[in-house]
């Protein structure tokens, strides 16, 4: 019994460390790459299948304005294949140094070809905003990942990128990304039916990540945040009073950001804060769930 007992013991160690091996000869066989946010993993994951190891530079609740990448990111840099950019304020202050951390390593900057609108300023400063206006307050709008549309773009440059690094699989690749358009095409054509009869209406949110998602399908974006802060008391003042006039009842916040201003605008309208996460992984999952909130408070 005893002998049966250590047999058996030998037997489950061998095969532990076998299928240890495995999965770090599997493992070794991807292709690392990073990605700056949470989103691009997904549309990585969608082209590139198991085929990638995929890092993301900015970690879930923090925010692509102002991340800081850790120093063992730095140090994993040096063994990825590519990095693939989108232009996320980060970017501005540290892409340079994440080039020099791999000299070899391509940036791949996956917003080449997308005209990108100029970022959202206050109402308050346009009272008359129609659909589709945006005004320039110093940067052009970074969150071209919330427009199916312009995800379509990005396809076809992470393609032709992956192509270019992996040549062995680039017909493969090319499957994918077609199965994928296909996807992002009929995503389209669904929120653009959802809208149809919305033109025109007004949702109200902290930050405005969704100018490109507004723009596509005929919405105003009304940011409570001013030029990347918090109103000043007088300019809160002014939002409740527009909040009232547009008959907003659901102001939409960011996990990334305070809900201070947003759970005083929605106390004094007798409101209420919904969540509407630009950076979440289940990226067509979280587009319909945000698009079906935003169409429960266009009124």
């Amino acid at each position: 019994m005893q002998k049966k007992c250590k047999w058996l013991c030998r037997m489950v160690l061998v095969t532990l460390v076998c299928a240890g091996a495995c999965e770090a000869a599997r493992a070794a066989e991807k292709m690392a790459v990073f990605v700056s946010i949470v989103p691009q993993q997904y549309f990585l994951r969608q082209i590139g299948q198991d085929r990638l190891q995929i890092e993301v530079m900015v970690q879930p609740g923090a925010s692509p304005a102002t991340y800081e990448p850790r120093p063992r990111q730095m140090v994993a840099l040096t063994r990825a294949k590519a990095y693939f950019a989108i232009g996320a304020p980060f970017e501005r202050a540290w892409l340079d140094k994440i080039a020099a951390a791999n000299p070899s390593m391509p940036i791949v900057h996956t917003d080449q070809g997308i005209e990108k609108l100029p970022m959202a300023t206050h109402v308050l400063d346009h009272p008359a905003q129609e659909a589709n206006e945006t005004h320039d307050h110093g940067y052009l709008d970074p969150h071209i990942w919330l427009s199916p549309r312009r995800v379509i773009i990005q396809a076809q440059t992470i393609l032709a990128a992956l192509k270019q690094i992996d040549p062995a699989h680039a017909q493969q690749y090319q499957v994918n990304c077609d199965a994928f358009v296909n996807r992002l095409q009929a995503l389209d054509t669904q929120l653009t039916t959802w809208f149809e009869n919305k033109q025109g209406l007004e949702f109200m949110v902290f930050h405005p990540s969704w100018g490109y998602f507004a723009h596509d399908y005929g919405l105003v974006q009304a940011p409570v945040e001013i030029e990347g802060k918090s109103p000043k008391p007088a300019q809160l003042g002014q939002l409740i009073a527009h909040a009232r006039a547009r008959q907003i009842k659901i102001i939409f916040a960011q996990p990334q950001f305070s809900t201070k201003s947003v759970q005083q605008i929605a106390r004094e309208i007798d409101g209420r804060v919904v969540f509407a996460d630009p950076l979440a992984l289940n990226w067509p999952d979280n587009l319909r769930s945000v698009a079906d909130a935003f169409g429960a408070a266009l009124k």
